[in-house]
């Protein structure tokens, strides 16, 4: 492949660049930079030996992830050329699932997953993430300082997966442990590729054996007859949407607000602050920076460049967002960014993301209004990866706040309708009915009337 910089610059350019490492994750808006003068694509490497091409032309990024025909989601040839160790492989290899599939096998399983979603009652949803807010706020609350990242941020979302999944807590840790260490793509990834696939083969079992109200248990029934690697496979997916990405689209957003001064001098100032502070988010800084990864299956002539067979051709969403030829001033309001994809492989799952993200930040920010940074901005550390653009921590400290929930005995139920919270060790735990229950106690279920099924778009 022959690149032709577009710019030569003042300086010659390098063969290829890293996406990996620190100084990527401290700086990737200043790799974006260098990469334009390439021209729309670039030669990068994510990892020691692996060579790849991104996109981060906004442009260019929409033609590839609309056309399947040229920009196949199918990895299996390129894994044959990769060793066995390759700290990406696990992350990037050719798996069964909705995103990364094409054709009629991305159709069924993507009507499996969207139509098993759809059957997640948006407002019961909102009432869990209210709850275990409050529950993970009364943790850390009297304490007056807090990391939001590993004490809210990173599990919040895994409560959320546990109750939408019907996932026991000890095996939800473990898919998270695993997901997690795949994404910061490190020596430890092969290694969390194995305990990952082993604690979702747990799961299908348990829920071949005793299904309920969630969406694993959804997708089992479906029309589609998942079997169960397939199931499995799905797990995964929807487990890298619901964690992982949901806990920097968190994180991302609260250090905006409170670093920013357009924000951090109006943070009790209700929901709409919060909502302008996501869009830019999801503009700017979005939780999954580099993926929409496509392998061609011959070679391509594509922005001036000679793409080469089934090498990879990665979508940088966060460069395409920030790309200076669709600057627009202002993006509040506007959701024509990439950050959930495009085209057939539009994130599923977009709407919950969206409202899981409001209401925990706007639950943290109701409950702690007077939080503020303690360390600047510029001293927060930043995951590796070039997968996610993700912080280290984020420490913060406030006055001192009362528990909103009573201490009691958490209790587990679990019938054909509800799946209760898991409660983490040490956590108060909430009293009266759960989220979404009547008056009388009678729980409310996670799905709704057949009308709300059909409810598409963001909530």
């Amino acid at each position: 492949m022959t690149f032709e910089p577009a710019d030569s610059g003042p300086a010659p350019l390098p063969d290829r660049v890293p996406l990996y490492g620190p100084a990527f994750a401290a700086d990737p808006a200043s790799v974006y930079e260098l990469l334009r003068r390439y021209g729309p694509v670039a030669p990068v490497e994510l990892a020691p030996g692996i060579p790849a091409t991104l996109v981060t032309s906004y442009e260019h990024a929409l033609e590839v992830l609309r056309d399947a025909d040229t920009f196949p989601k199918d990895a299996r040839r390129w894994q044959r050329s990769v060793p066995s160790d390759c700290p990406v492989l696990p992350l990037m290899q050719y798996r069964p699932t909705a995103n990364l599939t094409d054709g009629a096998v991305h159709d069924r399983l993507r009507q499996a997953v969207s139509e098993s979603l759809a059957q997640v009652d948006v407002e019961a949803l909102r009432g869990h993430v209210e709850q275990s807010a409050e529950l993970l706020i009364d943790r850390f609350g009297a304490k007056g300082a807090a990391d939001l990242r590993t004490q809210y941020a990173q599990t919040l979302p895994l409560l959320v997966f546990n109750r939408l999944c019907g996932v026991p807590t000890a095996l939800g840790d473990r898919l998270v442990a695993g997901m997690s260490a795949m994404m910061d793509g490190g020596a430890d990834a092969e290694n969390a590729n194995r305990d990952l696939a082993q604690a979702v083969a747990e799961l299908v079992a348990l829920k071949r054996r005793e299904p309920g109200a969630d969406v694993v248990s959804w997708l089992m029934a479906h029309p589609a007859r998942l079997n169960d690697e397939e199931m499995a496979h799905q797990i995964v997916m929807l487990l890298g949407t619901v964690t992982e990405p949901e806990q920097n689209l968190i994180i991302n957003t609260l250090r905006l607000l409170l670093a920013d001064d357009r924000f951090a001098g109006d943070l009790s100032g209700g929901s709409l602050a919060v909502q302008d502070a996501l869009d830019e988010i999801l503009w700017s800084d979005p939780p999954i920076a580099n993926y929409g990864i496509t392998y061609p299956v011959k070679d391509v002539d594509f922005a001036g460049v000679r793409l080469p067979a089934d090498q990879p051709v990665v979508v940088s969403y966060a460069a395409a967002n920030t790309d200076p030829s669709i600057s627009m001033g202002d993006r509040t309001g506007n959701r024509a960014h990439l950050a959930f994809s495009a085209g057939d492989h539009t994130c599923a799952a977009k709407g919950q993301a969206r409202l899981i993200a409001s209401v925990a930040i706007e639950k943290l920010l109701d409950r702690l209004p007077d939080m503020r940074p303690a360390v600047p901005a510029e001293e927060l550390a930043w995951r590796t990866g070039w997968v996610h653009r993700a912080l280290v921590e984020l420490p913060v400290v406030f006055p001192p706040s009362q528990p909103a929930m009573p201490a009691e005995p958490a209790v587990a139920v679990r019938d054909s309708r509800f799946i209760a919270a898991p409660v983490p060790a040490g956590s108060a735990a909430p009293s009266g009915p759960p989220p979404g229950a009547s008056a009388a106690g009678e729980p409310r279920p996670f799905w709704g009337p057949l009308a709300r099924r059909r409810r598409g778009g963001d909530s």
